[in-house]
């Protein structure tokens, strides 16, 4: 049901690139806009961990230069029966989390420098098999996916304001000037709205999938509870730099800020994240 509900939605990113695609160019605009759809998703496949870790300043590091943490992704891959991920340091004090990459081959596991100052074993440990969970339920690669569309339609949107602003678009032969200035006015505000919405209806409940397979991988489901108050607690403290597209791959919302956008966060509430994982009993 994940896999059809996924397939869906990202049918559905697809499709309002393409409806973007029209306002600029009618008919051709939705040819050209599919085939951008096309490369971009071929691309979010080969290169989505690459991407996303240049954007993060990550570097890679071996079982020398970070034993304990090398160790742990180590010997919690061999209990969910996955190939050992590459691990990598990202640079910064906020305390989070992520996973990337297009299969459990290729995969990659990412934490902050902050995360390793904060986070006793336990809980390190919760993360790091949250994180595993979302490699052996291919939700890396959706995420990534998702990530570049949504981008890319937060991208055409806002040349879509501008569009409307001098007037452009189709021409005004084409169902009327009017009409088509407002429709661009409309989808430069919509379609960010709906690349949210659509990301946040991919993740929230793979969160909550992730939380339990990380709970029961670990076989400390107190640890990842603890991991999430403390991550939640410091991020609000020590904002992170993150871009809105790429937000829902970190295990905790790195979009903090009090604000509109809080309202589509991509992420569960964490409260309701902690009270799951505290009603589990230790496996």
């Amino acid at each position: 049901m994940n896999t059809i509900k996924t397939g869906l939605l990202l049918g559905a990113l697809t499709g309002l690139l393409m409806l973007i695609g029209g306002w600029f160019g009618g008919q051709n605009g939705v040819v050209i806009a599919f085939f951008f759809a096309v490369v971009m998703n071929f691309g979010s496949y080969w290169f989505s961990d690459k991407i996303v870790l240049h954007m993060v300043h990550a570097q890679p590091v071996s079982e020398g230069e970070a034993p304990e943490l090398y160790n742990t992704v180590k010997n919690l891959a061999l209990r969910a029966s996955i190939p050992m991920p590459k691990v990598y340091i990202i640079p910064g004090d906020t305390p989070n989390a992520f996973a990337t990459g297009r299969n459990e081959q290729h995969a990659v596991v990412a934490v902050t420098e902050g995360i390793l100052r904060i986070l006793g074993r336990d809980e390190l440990e919760g993360v790091i098999a949250h994180e595993l969970t979302h490699i052996r339920n291919r939700d890396i690669l959706i995420g990534s996916i998702a990530a570049t569309l949504a981008g890319a339609i937060v991208m055409l949107a806002h040349m879509a304001q501008w569009a409307a602003m001098f007037g452009g678009g189709r021409s005004d032969d084409d169902e009327g000037g009017g009409g088509n200035i407002i429709g661009l006015v409309v989808m430069a505000i919509l379609a960010p709205l709906a690349a949210t919405l659509i990301q946040m209806a991919i993740s929230r409940s793979r969160e909550y999938l992730a939380d339990a397979g990380g709970a029961q991988i670990s076989g400390k489901p107190y640890g990842l509870a603890g991991a999430l108050e403390k991550l939640s607690r410091a991020s609000k403290n020590i904002p992170m730099n993150a871009h809105p597209s790429t937000a829902h791959m970190f295990i905790v919302n790195p979009l903090t800020g009090r604000s509109l956008m809080n309202l589509f966060s991509t992420h569960p509430p964490i409260e309701e994240r902690i009270a799951r994982l505290r009603s589990m009993r230790p496996m």
